[in-house]
């Protein structure tokens, strides 16, 4: 009773109000000084990976990077006849003037027809960096409006890079609004159905609210180390509310089973302590477990995962400080509250109140583990192979880089971009080579470059005009090759693998001291999955690890931290398998709204494996946590196996809820990898609590008996704190 978390607890406790107001200092704190310092933005360079990446750093180094470029086009209405060729060049003027004036823009281009002649375009390039481009965009955007005022007769539409940025913006924030609308209220209805309490309900999601507060003003901090991608807040919302209720429902539903067993025999106080030396200390072992876990993602060397690793840890550790601070204090001050108005209730009614809360998951839980006990072998038999059998669809995964070409056409200016499209396909995407060449080489360089232009001039998947550009200092050349298909069609990826082991090095293979690397819209589309590839076994080895090692040294248990891990790949395996057989194919697309592009986006297994591997330490640490204390109690193996997992079913299935409800709004969205994520996620969750928890885990624990402590046979200490005689477990 001397553990940290029971010793934070006693103080919280027996100071309830500087507690509280202490908390909320912090919360108050944190946003205000993040707010006030401000976040750092991942920049270009940021997320630069593989060849493409080397290829951008090149073109920098001579200032030849790509630059942020909106497009005008100017057409005729629908149904208003052919396009007059005299007020599209007057609206062309007139949008080229204007945008000539705006301090944002770098340069406009000569107005270009289409091969058709129904449509005009006029290219606008913006100042800054190319991911900046998305933040200068909204007087660009209000010109174009007013040309369109100005000539009513004419559709006038901008699209471009900054302006669907700013779309996707937009539209991810309107969804994340939705989500939380929806995800709020049913968390809080399942809340009140299991406390019966509208006080006790609002603590966990005010202390989830609270927790995600703080931890976004402490991510703008960390920004500075590790620069926010853009999916910091999004992780912060997604994992926060999650463990947040998670976290406070695990101690709270503790807290009430302690208050039930005393039957009014001990202070709040010491109810509260009681509740942090059990599920407090589950509490601290899931949070380690889940920042730990989501550490693993540095490894990606990838400035997007490195925003989700950082989201996910702060959001779990000020998570778990607030359960260890101010809810203790919180649940001291309620307690007595809650245990008067229910006798008060009970005594109107003539009955006497209930000490001891029914802590198991229903009939269909006690049915489940009936089966379990009775036959763990058939029932850890079948329920592995339906895991293995939802697994198999992982066989066939295909990954790409959910790009440009994959967002909502809800928004504008995706619309406007497959018009523009359709009009000038030589714009769909394109290749960039890049030549570094030492000193006195650039002639040599340049016309390698133009070799290489007319050896692939008639290859049917590069059509349009090639362009050839050089650095100031003539170390640096870019030669950009049209590629009119999309970047997720054969014909350009097919063109990019030609371009970099065919043509490339029979040009520029015989030239000494040239660095030459091909980036562009095809190779970020493609570089990017074989970057996560690469990064994916070593990432998924030191998750394994970690663990590992995180369970048996929690339970000092090898066996348990190899059980640990073979059911939470169980687990990610087979939520991955209904992931690929739900969006790699059509079936479901009416049902989820969405549109399949036959793969699965390249982030969505990594954030799987880590996030769900963390998020799985919540239960495997909760139910384990309550066997060994029964065990430690004295109980054989066997019947703490299912006392444990017995008592903790209710509140395992109610977190499990929580968090499938939380993950589940995410499939709602919009962009099409939070919807894999969201709906990966809310599947996971759902197996781990009901197939893993209830029937795979005691089916194995049973079958293992006093194996399942191995090597364990140290002393340990009973709940009072005293040393207890070395046997044998069980």
């Amino acid at each position: 009773m001397n553990d940290l978390p029971v010793r934070m607890a006693r103080w919280s406790a027996g100071h309830p109000w500087r507690a509280i107001a202490g908390w909320f200092l912090f919360v108050a704190l944190c946003l205000g000084t993040g707010l006030a310092v401000g976040g750092n933005a991942a920049t270009t360079e940021d997320y630069r990976v593989g060849e493409g990446g080397r290829a951008e750093a090149m073109a920098a180094e001579g200032g030849l990077q790509q630059k942020p470029v909106e497009r005008v086009l100017i057409s005729g209405r629908p149904g208003a006849g052919p396009l007059d060729p005299a007020s599209a060049d007057a609206a062309a003027r007139d949008v080229t003037e204007r945008m000539r004036a705006l301090p944002e823009v770098e340069s406009v281009a000569a107005p270009v027809r289409s091969a058709d002649g129904t449509v005009l375009r006029v290219d606008v390039t913006l100042k800054g960096p190319e991911l900046d481009g998305k933040k200068h965009v909204d007087p660009l955007l209000a010109q174009t409006a007013e040309v369109q005022k100005t000539h009513p007769g004419l559709l006038v539409e901008e699209t471009g890079s900054p302006s669907i940025s700013k779309g996707v913006g937009e539209l991810r924030g309107s969804d994340l609004a939705r989500t939380e609308a929806i995800a709020l209220p049913i968390t809080l209805i399942t809340l009140l159905f299991v406390f019966g309490s509208i006080a006790l309900a609002v603590v966990p999601l005010l202390l989830a609210l609270s927790s995600i507060a703080a931890s976004i003003g402490l991510s703008m901090l960390a920004s500075h180390a590790f620069p926010d991608a853009g999916v910091g807040t999004n992780v912060i919302l997604l994992i926060g509310l999650a463990v947040g209720v998670d976290y406070t429902l695990f101690y709270l539903k503790r807290e009430r089973e302690e208050r039930a067993r005393s039957g009014g025999g001990l202070s709040s106080q010491a109810v509260v302590e009681l509740a942090a030396a059990t599920s407090g200390r589950a509490v601290v072992l899931s949070g380690i477990a889940v920042a730990v876990s989501s550490a693993t993602l540095y490894l990606a060397d990838d400035v997007i995962f490195s925003s989700i690793a950082t989201g996910a840890i702060i959001v779990s550790l000020v998570a778990v400080a607030s359960s260890l601070t101010v809810l203790p204090a919180l649940l001291a001050e309620l307690g007595d509250r809650a245990e008067r108005r229910a006798a008060r209730k009970a005594a109107r009614r003539g009955v006497k109140p209930a000490r001891r809360p029914r802590n198991g998951g229903g009939r269909i839980t006690a049915a489940m583990l009936r089966l379990t006990s009775a036959r763990p072998a058939a029932t850890l038999g079948v329920a592995t192979a339906a895991m293995l059998l939802l697994s198999a669809p992982l066989l066939s995964l295909n990954l790409t880089d959910m790009g440009r070409d994959t967002h909502p056409r809800d928004i504008p200016a995706m619309q406007t971009y497959d018009r523009l499209n359709a009009a000038f396909p030589e714009l769909k995407s394109m290749h960039q080579v890049v030549v570094h060449a030492g000193p006195g080489r650039t002639a040599e360089a340049t016309a390698a470059l133009r070799d290489l232009a007319d050896r692939v001039e008639d290859d049917p998947r590069l059509t349009g005009t090639a362009d050839l550009r050089t650095s100031a200092d003539g170390r640096v050349q870019l030669l950009e090759l049209p590629v009119p298909h999309h970047v997720s069609e054969p014909e350009a990826r097919t063109s990019l693998h030609d371009l970099r082991t065919e043509h490339i090095p029979a040009v520029l293979g015989t030239l000494d001291g040239v660095e030459t690397a091909v980036t562009g819209d095809v190779a970020r589309y493609a570089d990017y999955p074989e970057h996560q590839k690469d990064k994916l076994p070593l990432i998924i080895g030191a998750l394994l690890l970690v663990t590992f090692a995180v369970t048996a040294r929690a339970f000092r248990s090898l066996v348990l931290g190899l059980v640990g891990v073979v059911l939470n790949l169980l687990s990610a395996g087979a939520s991955l398998g209904l992931l690929v057989l739900v969006f790699q194919n059509t079936w479901a697309e009416g049902l989820l709204d969405f549109t399949s592009t036959g793969s699965v986006g390249s982030r969505v297994p990594l954030f799987l494996f880590v996030i769900l591997f963390g998020l799985s330490m919540d239960y495997q640490v909760f139910v384990l946590s309550r066997i060994r204390e029964a065990v430690l109690d004295g109980a054989p193996t066997r019947r703490a196996v299912l006392d444990g997992i017995g008592r903790s079913a209710g509140v395992v299935t109610s977190a499990a809820f929580v968090m499938v409800t939380v993950f589940a709004s995410f499939v709602g969205l919009h962009i099409m990898e939070m919807k894999q994520m969201g709906f990966a996620l809310a599947v996971a969750v759902l197996l781990d609590a009901v197939v893993i928890r209830i029937l795979i885990l005691p089916a194995l624990l049973l079958m293992l008996g006093d194996r399942t402590w191995w090597p364990s046979r140290a002393a340990h200490r009973d709940r009072s704190g005293i040393a207890a005689t070395p046997a044998k477990v069980g």
